[in-house]
């Protein structure tokens, strides 16, 4: 039997990731940045569930618990249900449940990038620390769950460190760059446009200012923010309410915002499109939810792609890792050992914090009775000697009966648990 599986709680994973589900149910599931408290806390306070963390990025959507209920997977499947209200026969096909080990081996995958679209990608390492942050921010944390993240993300950094799985970074926004060439040859004749502001953008403008584009606008609902990366690379910076003046201007567009509605309408890719005079526009939607309404895939001389649309161009890239992948799995196992063994002395922690309480609570009682006795003016030197007899037979009382019934074989187990004082 696994370590993990001799307590009542258990740690427990649902994941709703690219593997299984298209982008179409991932953007239902996913959860909005200025909506993650709330949910946390939510979520925590479900019945059963004793702490939780809720990773969302463009490529799944996962809650990491720790639940006191043999039926983790229906509460949290329940509360995934209710929350985006979506219908569980609409979403169960998508669900992916991970419990004690696996939810252990699951984790680190996570982490160190051996579960991702692109294999072996960083930014996910970022990201999963950003969620265990919300979560400590909103106090849905217990002891089992921060352990499981702190090694999670030292398991990441061994396998860093260890193998070359993160050799020549190949990420989501270098894919959407190599795709872009499969429509124009040269990229430094085209003008882009990237609306958002994240990561994702700047590693895009990044990539893209590499391969020579020299006409890059950046469009975000925050101008600063754009302008904080238009001005790296001499590129134009605009607002969102000013984004569809200029829309027509771009060859390359490439959005990765966290509206939760899309921004860009068939309605306005046709007027693009006219002022274009019906040149040909890719479009890359790599936002969960998406940006772009699927429709504008419909309009000729548009090349609409999502996040999805990535794989063969990660398929490509994936191979010289594949190697490292198996070595950074052995790794895995191996620092499984060491989790699982601090997770099997867990309940003699909680024994002894349990026995400390108890005492303490003794303790009190104990020194509350004599304090009322000195106060009524009885005699100290007895009061005191009297308050030391009890604290220590109450104190042992339980021990003691507990050595008593126990067999000559497990006797040994109580040696060393009463110190010899000497003088």
């Amino acid at each position: 039997m696994s370590l993990l599986f001799g307590f009542m709680s258990r740690i427990a994973i649902l994941s709703v990731n690219h593997a299984q589900a298209p982008v179409a149910v991932r953007e239902r599931v996913a959860f909005a940045p200025n909506q993650l408290a709330d949910e946390l806390k939510k979520l925590n306070s479900v019945a059963g569930v004793e702490a939780c963390v809720i990773l969302s990025t463009c490529n799944r959507s996962e809650i990491y618990a720790v639940i006191e209920d043999e039926n983790s997977r229906e509460i949290l499947s329940n509360y995934l249900s209710q929350t985006h209200q979506i219908s569980r026969e609409e979403i169960d096909p998508y669900l992916v449940y991970f419990e004690n080990d696996s939810a252990l081996d699951h984790i680190c995958n996570v982490a160190c990038g051996l579960d991702s679209l692109v294999l072996g990608e960083p930014q996910i390492l970022g990201q999963l620390k950003d969620a265990y942050h919300a979560a400590k921010q909103s106090q849905t944390l217990d002891k089992k769950l921060e352990k499981l993240f702190q090694h999670a993300f030292s398991t990441a950094k061994k396998v860093r460190t260890d193998t070359q799985i993160g050799s020549s970074p190949v990420s989501i926004a270098y894919c959407a760059v190599k795709l872009s060439e499969k429509i124009f040859t040269d990229l430094s004749e085209q003008t882009v446009l990237l609306i958002g502001a994240g990561e994702m953008i700047e590693l895009c403008a990044q990539h893209l200012n590499q391969k020579g584009v020299q006409n890059m606008i950046v469009a975000n609902r925050t101008i600063e923010n754009a302008e904080k990366i238009a001005n790296q690379y001499n590129a134009q910076s605009v607002s969102l309410k000013q984004f569809s003046t200029i829309i027509h201007q771009a060859d390359i567009i490439i959005s990765s915002t966290a509206a939760s509605v899309p921004i860009i309408g068939k309605g306005l890719i046709e007027s693009a499109l006219k002022q274009r005079k019906h040149k040909p526009v890719f479009m890359l939607d790599i936002a969960i939810p998406r940006d772009i309404e699927p429709e504008v895939g419909q309009l000729d001389d548009v090349y609409l792609y999502t996040i999805d649309d990535l794989e063969q161009v990660v398929s490509d890239n994936v191979d010289s890792r594949e190697k490292e992948k198996v070595l950074a799995q052995e790794i895995i196992i191996k620092q499984a050992q060491v989790f699982n063994k601090w997770l099997s002395v867990l309940p003699n922690e909680q024994l002894v914090q349990s026995y400390r309480m108890s005492a303490n609570q003794i303790k009190d009682d104990i020194v509350l009775d004599a304090l009322r006795r000195l106060k009524n003016g009885g005699d100290s030197e007895q009061i005191i000697k009297k308050l030391a007899d009890q604290l220590t037979n109450k104190i042992l009382h339980t021990t003691f009966n507990n050595i008593k019934q126990t067999s000559h074989e497990n006797i040994a187990q109580c040696e060393g648990c009463i110190p010899n004082i000497k003088k």
